[in-house]
């Protein structure tokens, strides 16, 4: 693990304003209204060089005391010269990412890493089936970089919201670009309904869990619930590993703060994770959202 003062070398917005129908209400408390997506490149080549994928990164998002707790990010992409990108959304209400946007080219970042533990292809798979919701694609990518220079099969089944906003008109799409996508990987997309409540990523599933070898996910919690109760017995013995992308107090496993409860006991997704199994986490017991 090294802290650095990365240089950011690039910065661009990939998606632009989501304003869901339902945030905040009776109906889906949970859903929040987000600013806008962006990818950051950062010259970090201590980390990025022992950087795995599924591994992420804990950024001081603000300066003073505004924001003391850092942000922990996924590591998105990797490159030859040691360049590092993240990948993040905006919350309307996230003072820290809101900060981290508004950096330019130029402008040095404080962060450290790389954390967790990541993803694990076993030796015997061919075929690697990548389930993306929403903001989701951001450790998958990094994923799919490597697996494909492995030579293994890879296909993204990319989720996203085609929610409409409150005043009736669309919002700007929200699928991650596919220019961004690496050479051969297979895609698949769907987006969700006007009201945000149905056609989820999770419809994709049935059609290419036999193809799969291997499975890895990262989204929202209520999609890993569908997963782990409606399609669980789909998977059969597969192996489906999970990305939790939760609250984080230190990224080190001392203020037990991102504590998970699993059929082996209480883990931390900071420092047992943030990549688990499937059918390893008790999911009707968690309090994250």
């Amino acid at each position: 693990m090294k802290q650095v003062a990365a240089e950011i070398i690039k910065k661009s917005q990939i998606l632009k304003e989501l304003e869901r129908p339902y945030a905040r209400t009776s109906k889906r408390p949970q859903a929040r209204n987000i600013s806008g997506s962006w990818i950051i490149w950062l010259r970090c080549p201590d980390i990025a060089r022992e950087a795995q994928p599924g591994q992420f990164v804990m950024v001081r998002c603000g300066e003073g005391s505004e924001c003391l707790l850092r942000r922990p990010l996924s590591i998105h992409q990797v490159n030859d010269e040691g360049d590092m990108a993240i990948c993040f959304a905006v919350w309307e209400d996230g003072k820290g990412t809101k900060w981290l946007s508004q950096r330019n080219k130029g402008d040095t970042v404080d962060l450290f890493g790389p954390l967790g533990n990541g993803f694990s292809i076993h030796p015997a798979s061919h075929n690697l089936l990548l389930v993306a919701g929403g903001i989701g694609i951001a450790p998958l990518r990094f994923l799919a970089d490597q697996a494909l220079s492995h030579k293994y099969s890879v296909k993204l089944l990319l989720g996203a919201s085609g929610e409409f906003k409150p005043s009736g008109q669309p919002n700007p799409p929200q699928l991650y670009p596919k220019y961004l996508l690496p050479h051969g990987i297979e895609l698949e997309t769907i987006t969700s309904s006007r009201d945000g409540l149905t056609n989820m990523v999770t419809d994709l599933l049935p059609n290419s869990i036999d193809w799969a070898d291997q499975i890895f996910a990262c989204g929202p919690m209520p999609m890993y619930r569908v997963m782990s109760t409606q399609y669980q017995h789909l998977f059969k013995a597969k192996s489906v590993q999970t990305s939790l992308e939760v609250r984080m107090g230190c990224g080190l496993g001392v203020c037990y703060s991102c504590t998970l409860k699993t059929k082996n006991g209480l883990k931390q997704v900071c420092k047992d994770g943030p990549v688990f199994n499937l059918d390893d986490i008790l999911w009707d017991e968690q309090d994250f959202t």
